[in-house]
């Protein structure tokens, strides 16, 4: 008698989600082989039959004991969650198969991880995309790495799989670091524990606030592409992207005649932008501003006449080929004092490629009698929960999660200032803040208008940054003051700038010194 094998698909876990042609396997079968957790969701199916359950971490001797049956002519199921032919059994199986062998075997497919977890999110694998797995015991680290760089630069959607185990906690932050080196920082992901299954989580986040998270081998990591919308609590990737230049979308580059042989001035402040129409007005050779979003770029374009204004949500792919196509002969870093990721980037193009860097950042303004200074936005989101029950959040929509996310948030009521960029007031939004608690005005403020809207919310704890005379930092000092509320401060992050400059005098001075030919 010819035995049969057959390799069972039971999807993500519930029995209403396996296939009717597996259900049909399982009775038709005598031998079951399957990892024990499995037997839950197929037991009905399976009573009554010659099973075996070696452990999780004896894969191939499972494989092995099903082939050994199947030959001996018994109708056989191996079993796997999700589809055993994506990251699961079937591979073994064939391993271990003998051309000479007899057996009839029968591959039955299900619902992968990658399929359920993109379903309790909504469609955000509807175009291209690649499967990840971050387990190195098949697989050298530096081929994952590899992998993941260049599905990053192919701004693929990404299922990542085997995302965190006891004994490999870093290798994801890695990976997600590689991926914001090449997708924008707002990329839209989706985070899945317990896919189907009880104890069930499903969240929605950038792709920037992921590395603050904690993860599994539970745990399903989801990543978008720069088409990657919101609509309705979910989130889902269109179909075609039409426009494939998508002058509407400001995740693409723009695609603009940009000067040769420029200084590139990276801003998105308004003291960055003072110094560029300074440098446009002053400098034989021409000025690139370079801005994250298109509103930035249209602030850019009024504020530095003379200069040629790159907007848009670019990755670091983009910046280097705009670089290198445009000849840049130096990179004048006046970013944000807070956005370090940005500033490591530029430092490593300025590595990379042989273009002299220099960092202009504005002198800080805080002293002790300007507020409590906070090491982290981790210290501060603690601090204003112990303290405070009307928080105000005037630091921007980066460090969102990290405020609303922490320990005794849910008790509190929270408030915030953020550009009027609607993605912005949408994730503000998605994580629970209410729309009647944002005000979305570009700033900086004065002192009387902080007044008035910290007292008419009844504020009655202020988290701020260190952002400067030109962030309005004394303003909401002299404001908070005045109302006698709390003022958390967050402390500038260190970073081991190449060169730094306070002043635009300073940094005129320093690019005089260049050899810029």
């Amino acid at each position: 008698m010819s035995g049969v094998l057959n390799l069972v698909s039971v999807g993500p876990g519930y029995e209403d989600l396996i296939a009717p042609r597996a259900i049909a396997a399982l009775r038709d079968s005598d031998v079951i082989v399957a990892y024990e957790l499995y037997l839950r969701w197929i037991m009905p199916h399976v009573e009554g039959k010659e099973i075996h359950t070696p452990p999780l971490t004896q894969e191939r001797e499972r494989a092995l004991l099903a082939i050994e049956k199947a030959r001996g002519g018994a109708r056989v199921s191996l079993i796997s969650s999700g589809d055993i032919g994506i990251y699961a059994m079937a591979a073994l199986a064939y391993e271990e198969m003998s051309e000479d062998d007899t057996y009839q075997v029968n591959l039955i497919p299900g619902i992968t991880s990658a399929n359920a977890c993109a379903s309790l999110l909504g469609s955000p694998l509807s175009h291209d995309f690649a499967t990840l797995s971050l387990s190195d015991l098949l697989c050298p680290w530096e081929w994952i790495e590899h992998r993941a760089r260049h599905i990053a630069k192919a701004d693929l959607a990404c299922v990542m799989y085997n995302v965190q185990s006891a004994s490999r906690q870093q290798g994801v932050y890695r990976v997600l670091q590689l991926m914001l080196e090449s997708k924008a920082p707002h990329t839209l992901c989706g985070v899945v524990k317990n896919a189907y299954r009880p104890g069930q989580e499903v969240s929605i986040h950038r792709l920037d606030e992921l590395p603050s998270l904690q993860f599994d081998m539970l745990t399903t990591i989801v990543v978008g592409n720069r088409f990657t919308q919101r609509k309705r609590g979910q989130i889902f990737t269109p179909r075609g992207y039409n426009d494939w230049d998508a002058k509407a979308d400001s995740t693409l580059p723009q695609r603009q005649e940009l000067p040769d042989g420029g200084v590139w001035v990276f801003s998105g402040t308004s003291d960055g932008n003072a110094l560029a129409a300074r440098l446009a007005a002053g400098q034989a050779r021409p000025v690139v501003v370079s801005a994250a979003t298109d509103h930035g770029g249209d602030v850019a374009i009024k504020a530095c006449p003379g200069a040629t204004v790159w907007a848009g949500r670019q990755g670091i792919e983009a910046r280097r080929q705009a670089l290198v196509a445009s000849g840049a002969k130096v990179l004048v870093d006046a970013t944000h004092p807070y956005a370090t990721s940005m500033s490591e980037q530029l430092i490593g193009l300025s590595r990379e490629l042989g273009i002299p860097y220099l960092r202009y950042e504005r002198p800080s303004s805080f002293n002790a009698d300007g507020g409590t200074l906070c090491a982290s936005p981790q210290d501060a989101a603690a601090r204003a929960i112990a303290t405070g029950q009307r928080i105000f959040l005037s630091t921007g929509s980066k460090d969102l999660a990290t405020f609303l996310h922490a320990d005794g948030a849910g008790d509190k009521q929270w408030f915030a200032r953020l550009t009027a960029e609607p993605e912005f007031i949408e994730r503000a939004v998605a994580l629970g803040v209410a729309r009647e608690r944002i005000c979305a005005m570009q700033g900086p403020f004065s002192k009387d208008f902080n007044i008035a809207l910290w007292r008419d919310w009844q504020i009655d704890c202020v988290i701020t940054k260190d952002s400067g005379d030109a962030g309005g930092y004394a303003a909401k000092v002299e404001a908070a003051k005045a109302l006698g509320i709390e003022l958390l401060v967050v402390q500038r992050p260190q970073v081991d700038y190449p060169a730094m400059c306070n002043s635009a005098d300073d940094l005129i001075a320093q690019l005089a010194k260049l050899d810029l030919a």
